[in-house]
């Protein structure tokens, strides 16, 4: 399965992966050389703590070019008074008795505390193409379903500033 984001994330994680090749790599290269400088590497805090530093850098460098090489870009369509992507949707969780706003996002994008919600997400699924008004059910799973009422719809934007996630 191939992820589906947009230009922008696209954009974002070129970015990121040519600040951490170009800027991060090269520190880090060095602290690591630094640290082994100090002596005996079995007992060097230093060196593991560089090493591993450095090791996270090169796992998300790869994580960003399997991601740019994999993803399946798309395009967002503004729907006129339907649940789309980058809306912020406001709705009341009939199990919980809660009202919430959440904003719909790209999977790269999601942070759940923030209330940015994955498109590919159980609500986000359920979500994507309705309207204001519409009482719709969110399945989790087979055994766990719940209902939603969607209260409003506030139509949203490819907003370049909002982060991706860091995995």
């Amino acid at each position: 399965m191939y992820d589906e984001l947009t230009e922008v994330d696209i954009k974002k994680m070129r970015e990121e992966m040519d600040h951490r090749i170009r800027v991060l790599r090269p520190q880090l290269i060095e602290e690591v050389q630094t640290a082994r400088a100090f002596g005996d590497l079995s007992e060097n805090y230093e060196y593991k703590c560089a090493k591993q530093a450095k090791n996270r850098n090169e796992s998300r460098i790869r994580y960003l070019e399997r991601m740019i090489r994999t993803a399946k870009v798309i395009e967002v369509k503004a729907q006129t008074d339907a649940v789309g992507l980058f809306d912020k949707v406001t709705i009341f969780n009939e199990m919980v008795k809660k009202e919430m706003t959440i904003q719909i996002v790209t999977t790269l994008r999601q942070d759940a505390l923030k209330g940015l919600i994955s498109k590919e997400s159980p609500v986000g699924k359920a979500l994507l193409g309705h309207r204001a008004g519409d009482r719709v059910q969110v399945a989790v799973n087979p055994e766990l379903k719940y209902f939603v009422k969607i209260r409003a719809i506030e139509k949203g934007r490819d907003d370049e500033n909002m982060e991706i996630s860091a995995y």
